[in-house]
């Protein structure tokens, strides 16, 4: 898993009260949200999406600029904002298990792959 860390400048938006949030140096990459705390958190899924998208695609990872170097207008403030990116490209790996069980898993039309997800995210936690 990589981290990284990138100034968001959140622009305050008088007419509703949301937040709109940019990304100076990851280009295209916007969201918003209803408050402060919704504006945060989406800046962290949207960051994360747009690195992770230009990881797969194997494009360059731009630099990430100084929070002073983020010029901001009145109703605009910057924030550094760190999201965790996991690398989601899927591995071959060899399991065993007895010819009954995998029978009746292809009888109930289960995903060997899916199920075996499953069963690892539940047993590491990350659900």
């Amino acid at each position: 898993m990589a981290s990284f860390v990138y100034p968001a400048i959140f622009h305050f938006n008088s007419d509703d009260n949301t937040y709109t949030v940019t990304f100076p140096d990851l280009p295209g990459c916007i969201t918003e949200g209803k408050d402060l705390d919704e504006a945060l958190y989406m800046a962290q899924s949207a960051m994360s999406l747009w690195l992770e998208y230009t990881l797969e695609h194997k494009e360059p990872i731009p630099a990430s600029s100084l929070l002073s170097e983020i010029a901001v207008e009145n109703d605009e403030f910057s924030n550094l904002i760190r999201a965790d990116v996991r690398d989601a490209k899927a591995v071959r790996r060899t399991v065993s298990l007895p010819k009954w069980m995998d029978d009746q898993a292809d009888a109930a039309g289960l995903s060997l792959s899916r199920v075996l997800q499953d069963a690892l995210s539940e047993k590491l936690n990350l659900r």
